[in-house]
């Protein structure tokens, strides 16, 4: 119940939707001869694209989660990695059989690069399809297309391909892997994802060192106009969206201890 109550929530709350959906109202509203209900509808749609897509306003509200849990050094002994999915294209490669990468590849890559360093270690993809209305191949199913050619034997991957969200991202995997005391799995995801990630994981009983990649900011964020293209600006500023209001239903509902985890939290 709460994957479909958050995806139906985050469809119609998402900035680029609601915006739809106020300018929707609002042409309702002229044909019924309420102008003062179409101004206010057109005029908050029209905000919430321009703060969207001409402001830093995304990029400031990822900063604080990309800076939360900053890379730490390298283990010298890695005994699993754990990446989670969101890194390919879903659909494209379901109707293609490929392995196009999604602006989040950066999970990926850098899972070929840590399984090259640590030749030892398992890999977990753990990622099904998590859409509610769109078909997608789950990227635990495409990865092997990827990473094998890329010098990470078949015999090594463990394909966590059931889970929806990052909660069962971490509860599957558990169940997969069962870490022993004493062995250190990295979890790779993106940056700006993981401190809700990080706690899950912790709550599930799976300790993990966080290996952050695909940053979005710079770390100099600043209040500003057009510091970057739109359409990547409106992009920053629906994934911190969601990411903020998906820390903290996870707090509420109990599938985190903190609305903000930290490292050590």
């Amino acid at each position: 119940m709460f994957f479909y109550l958050s995806k139906i929530f985050w469809f119609f709350i998402q900035p680029i939707n609601l915006a739809i959906f106020l300018l929707l109202a609002g042409l309702i509203s002229v044909t019924i001869g309420r102008r003062r209900l179409a101004v206010t509808g057109s005029v908050l749609a029209f905000l919430i694209l321009a703060l969207s897509a001409w402001t830093s306003l995304g990029a400031m509200m990822l900063n604080p989660l990309e800076e939360r849990f900053p890379k730490p050094p390298l283990p010298q002994k890695v005994d699993g990695i754990v990446v989670l999915g969101g890194g390919f294209e879903g659909a494209i490669n379901l109707a293609r059989g490929g392995y196009e990468l999604s602006t989040s590849g950066d999970r990926m890559v850098e899972t070929a690069i840590l399984a090259r360093r640590f030749p030892q270690a398992k890999v977990v993809v753990s990622g099904g399809n998590g859409s509610l209305f769109l078909e997608g191949e789950g990227d635990a199913d495409t990865a092997p297309r990827l990473l094998v050619p890329l010098g990470v034997s078949a015999d090594r991957l463990v394909l966590e391909d059931k889970s929806r969200n990052t909660y069962e991202n971490a509860i599957f995997s558990r169940e997969l892997v069962k870490p022993k005391p004493g062995e250190t799995w990295l979890l790779v995801t993106s940056a700006f994802h993981m401190p809700r990630a990080k706690a899950l994981f912790d709550k599930a009983g799976f300790p993990t060192v966080p290996w952050p990649v695909d940053y979005r900011t710079s770390g100099k964020e600043g209040v500003g106009m057009f510091r970057d293209n739109p359409a990547d600006s409106l992009e920053n500023t629906t994934m911190a969206i969601r990411e903020w209001i998906g820390l903290l239903a996870y707090w509420l509902s109990g599938r985190i201890d903190q609305p903000f985890p930290a490292p050590g939290g």
